[in-house]
């Protein structure tokens, strides 16, 4: 381990108390092209520690970045412990796993400034008036964890994240649509930005109306990534089952979906695969849903302690935060019908491409609905327009009872979600 974890692990003991140190350490360089033109390039390092004790039985917390005040930031957590919950989980002991570091080499900064020169000129080509922004971003980040019980983990990870956007302004209409993807050890994948980008706009160069009523609605991977792929991350936490806040909390093995419907995750796919999570303990497969039947839910350290089970290695942080319960990545197994074909057989519906934020829900009941930011009107199995002014809302339940199927193709979202294309034979649709 560094010198600092190792100096804040003997402070710990010196005291008596046991620790766990989380050092993260990350240089990024982002490159952003805002309205055609580059507007910035900068690089910036960041490194901070999160340390928890334990003391008199109960856990504190503080964190830094100033890693020159150890014994202050020693003090902090301490203090916090005098007035914190009681402990009533173990820190991760007796283990030692070391992520295998890559020779990767990231592409240039100025390989990337000619790239994003290159995709604003290409999307001119087929619209001079779009407002094109191109953003990568750049990151090398390590991560490493100590405990005073003799856990040690260190994992690194290189990454390019990209993403391509544009507004067409029409009058007093806003068109604004969007890709991105992340790659790890890799170069970004500019033709396949451009495709999607482009493929967006045209299928939105007419306009269509749709009267208010319920209809089959297909969820792109992105839109089902950003409302049903974050509801069930949601439900499917032991914080929200321990809670009473998840409708599954009293479903386990019982058949609730479809059973087309498996949900699964996999750490050691995608670009969060890991060997650990945030508190040092190993990550491994897990499936959430087993063609429709509910198997298990995800904990982290605490929250398991609470319901009186094991941490299934899922304590994440959000930067220099405390851990909580979430998943690597959310893989849904995909279907049998290509996405043309699931096209093919809508008579008169709808396709929610990109949702307007995360969308409005009652977990409880598991409901959603979610503003179309961009979507289209289906008639006779061809796209006829882009819809405005819609909504599209349903329950999980209901939805996911009514599959008419997954597509065979599947996309990754964000490194985080690996979902196909989903078809329900009917959710309630909205318009004015």
């Amino acid at each position: 381990m560094n010198q600092t974890i190792s100096q804040l692990i003997d402070l710990a003991r010196s005291r008596g108390v046991e620790a766990e140190v989380y050092y993260q350490a990350s240089q990024d360089t982002p490159i952003e092209f805002a309205n055609n033109r580059l507007k910035s390039l900068q690089t910036k390092a960041t490194e901070g520690i999160a340390l928890r004790v334990i003391a008199d039985g109960k856990l504190g917390f503080a964190s830094s970045t100033d890693l020159t005040r150890l014994e202050e930031l020693l003090d902090a957590a301490l203090a916090t412990a005098t007035i914190g919950d009681p402990v009533e989980f173990s820190l991760a002991k007796d283990t030692n796993i070391i992520s295998q570091e890559t020779n990767y080499s990231s592409p240039s900064t100025e390989e990337l400034v000619q790239m994003g020169d290159r995709l604003i000129e290409q999307v001119h080509e087929y619209n001079a008036d779009i407002l094109v922004d191109v953003n990568f971003s750049v990151r090398s980040s390590r991560v490493e964890l100590a405990t005073t019980t003799g856990a040690f983990a260190e994992r690194q990870k290189h990454t390019v994240s990209s993403s391509l956007s544009g507004n067409l302004v029409r009058g007093e209409d806003f068109l604004q649509a969007f890709t991105f993807e992340v790659t790890q050890d890799g170069k970004p994948q500019p033709d396949h930005l451009l495709q999607k980008l482009l493929e967006k706009y045209q299928r939105a160069e007419k306009t269509a109306t749709i009267a208010s009523g319920s209809y089959p609605v297909l969820f792109t991977p992105t839109a089902a990534a950003f409302t049903l792929g974050s509801l069930f991350r949601t439900i499917l936490s032991g914080q929200a089952v321990l809670q009473k806040a998840s409708p599954l909390a009293d479903k386990l093995e019982q058949q609730v979906f479809d059973r087309r419907l498996t949900i699964k995750e996999d750490p050691q796919l995608g670009v969060n695969a890991c060997d650990f999570d945030d508190e040092g303990i190993p990550t491994s497969q897990k499936i959430f849903i087993d063609r429709g039947t509910i198997k298990q839910f995800y904990w982290d350290l605490l929250w398991a302690a609470r319901a009186n089970r094991q941490s299934t290695g899922n304590g994440f942080r959000g930067g220099l935060s405390r851990p909580n319960p979430s998943v690597v990545n959310m893989c849904v197994t995909p279907g049998s019908t290509s996405i043309d074909d699931l096209i093919a057989g809508m008579k008169e519906g709808v396709i929610v491409d990109q949702v307007l934020g995360a969308g409005q829900s009652n977990q409880l009941a598991g409901e959603f609905s979610v503003n179309l930011d961009l979507g289209y009107k289906v008639e006779n199995g061809e796209i006829v327009g882009r819809l405005k002014n819609t909504m599209v809302a349903g329950n999980i339940f209901d939805a996911f009872n009514n599959l008419v199927d997954l597509s065979h193709e599947v996309d990754w979202v964000g490194g985080g979600a690996y979902i196909p294309h989903l078809l329900f034979a009917r959710l309630g649709v909205a318009s004015k």
